[in-house]
C-alpha cells in the first residue's frame, strides 16, 4: 500500500471527507464508539459512499503506531491534492474559520501555522502561490501532521481571494500593530478569516487595504512583534473562546 498512508483523529478524518473524500479509500472507527462524533463522522461518510469499518483498539494503535487517534483512522491517497477554496468553502456546514498567510517565507513558521491552526479547528490555510514558502518537507515534518488535517489552500490572487470570502459573508481580519482596535473589541462570532502578515514585512498594501478591518494585539513588554505562528495562534484561540462563550460552537 506504498500508494496510500494513514491519517488519524476525528478533526483530521472529518477535514479529508469534507475537502478531498474522493482520496479516502475506507475509515476504521474503534467499534465501541457509538457517540454523537462517531454517528456524524459515519452519517458523512455515508454520503460521500465511503466504507466505515469497525475495528478493535489493537489493531486501531498498530495502524499509527500511537494510541493518540481518538478511535478513528482513515487510509488515503498518498499525495496531497491541491485544493481550491471554493472546495472548502461549499462543504462548510458551520461559520467559518480560516487563517490566511500573507508570504509567510519560512517552512518552520508554516509547519507551526498549520499546527495551531489544527489545534484552533480552522478549516484551511490559504497563502499566496508565489513570493510564500510552499508545502514542502520541513513544514509537513513541523505540522506534526497538520498538513494532513488542515487543506492548505495556495492562490495566484490573494487580494482577489480576500474579495471572493468577503462575498460569502466571511470578514476578514488582518493584524496589524497601529490598528485602532485589539483583537478582543472585536466581533469574532461571525465567518472570519485572520489575516497574517510575513515575517519582518507584514500586510503587503493591498492585502491590508483589502481587508474588512485591522486589528492588533496588545503588547506591553519590550519587542513590537510576536512570531507569526505564536500570533497566529493568539488570534485564532481569541475567536475559537469567544464563540464559545457566546455559544456559537461547543467546547
Amino acid at each position: 500500500m506504498a500508494d496510500t498512508r494513514f491519517i488519524y483523529g476525528f478533526h483530521a478524518v472529518l477535514g479529508k471527507l469534507r475537502a478531498d473524500a474522493r482520496a479516502i479509500k475506507e475509515i476504521f472507527l474503534l467499534e465501541t464508539r457509538a457517540d454523537p462524533r462517531a454517528r456524524d463522522l459515519q452519517r458523512l461518510a455515508g454520503l460521500h459512499s465511503v466504507r466505515v469499518v469497525p475495528i478493535d483498539p489493537k489493531r486501531l494503535d498498530g495502524m499509527v503506531g500511537t494510541t493518540r487517534h481518538q478511535g478513528v483512522v482513515a487510509r488515503v491517497d498518498a499525495q496531497i491534492k491541491a485544493l481550491q477554496l471554493d472546495d472548502v468553502l461549499d462543504t462548510l456546514e458551520e461559520k467559518a474559520l480560516l487563517l490566511v498567510l500573507d508570504g509567510v517565507q519560512d517552512p518552520h513558521n508554516l509547519g507551526a501555522c498549520l499546527r495551531v491552526a489544527d489545534g484552533a479547528g480552522v478549516h484551511a490555510v490559504i497563502a499566496p502561490r508565489d513570493r510564500a514558502v510552499g508545502l514542502n518537507a520541513t513544514a509537513i515534518k513541523v505540522a506534526s501532521g497538520a498538513a494532513d488535517s488542515v487543506p492548505f489552500i495556495t492562490v495566484t490572487n490573494l487580494a482577489r481571494s480576500l474579495r471572493e470570502m468577503q462575498e460569502r459573508g466571511i470578514w476578514c481580519i488582518g493584524t496589524a500593530g497601529e490598528a485602532e482596535k485589539d483583537i478582543y473589541q472585536i466581533d469574532l462570532t461571525v465567518p472570519v478569516a485572520w489575516v497574517m502578515g510575513a515575517e519582518g514585512d507584514g500586510l503587503r498594501r493591498l492585502t491590508r487595504d483589502t481587508c474588512d478591518e485591522l486589528a492588533r494585539i496588545p503588547m506591553v513588554g519590550a519587542v513590537e512583534s510576536l512570531n507569526v505562528s505564536v500570533a497566529s495562534g493568539i488570534c485564532l484561540y481569541e475567536t475559537l473562546r469567544s464563540r464559545q462563550v457566546k455559544g456559537v460552537v461547543s467546547a
